[in-house]
């Protein structure tokens, strides 16, 4: 995370390979399921297998949704629920401002489909906090480190570094640098994001 040469290196482009291909994998078999339309035919109203209505539990609430069957999650999460803490950036999985958490584990929105996140639980920037207010370690310590600039990956780059540290990938700096590599900061905030991980490490591990 020092540069853009260390970002766009084997480390960064094994881990976003890694995460492309997990969500492909899981979404493919659910595209199937749903219906083999031409692919040269775009989805109308006239075509009702285009459209498909999903429940999506997230941060602790459901939302039933009428959707087209290859929307996104990070779509439904802004167009649909109106939850827009999930940036759109890159849209190709390559800058992880829309990295949320699904069952715990980092995905990118930009690259799951919709459909492919029901029945999980799926926790965006918005339900960090506790139900009282108070702020997730990982927000306190961003804060605390002022550990963004523009503030447009942070988000992001939360979620993120909470799945880090919960898949137990924060024990070193450069553990932390290697794991955290997909989530691009153009602002290069990078000595700052690192030390607020390792501070809510310690707290969350108590």
């Amino acid at each position: 995370m020092n540069d853009e040469k260390e970002l766009n290196g084997p480390v960064s482009r094994g881990r976003r390979r890694f995460l492309i291909g997990s969500a492909l994998s899981g979404a493919a078999p659910i595209v199937g399921h749903i219906g083999r339309a031409d692919a040269s035919e775009g989805p109308s109203e006239a075509d009702p297998q285009a459209f498909v209505t999903v429940e999506l539990r997230v941060n602790e609430r459901i939302h039933s949704l009428e959707i087209d069957s290859r929307t996104t999650l990070l779509d439904a999460l802004r167009e649909e629920i109106g939850l827009t803490g999930a940036k759109k950036g890159c849209d190709h999985g390559q800058c992880g401002a829309c990295t949320v958490l699904v069952d715990g584990r980092r995905e990118l929105s930009c690259l799951t489909l919709a459909v492919a996140a029901q029945n999980r639980e799926i926790v965006t920037i918005e339900g960090l906090a506790d139900a009282d207010g108070n702020l997730h370690p990982m927000q306190e310590a961003f804060i605390e480190h002022d550990a963004f600039q523009c503030g447009y990956c942070t988000s992001g780059q939360i979620l993120s570094a909470v799945g880090c540290v919960q898949e137990g990938h924060a024990g070193t700096a450069d553990e932390i640098r290697e794991y955290m590599s997909g989530n691009i900061c153009r602002c290069a905030a990078y000595p700052n994001i690192v030390a607020a991980v390792m501070q809510a490490s310690g707290k969350m591990g108590e």
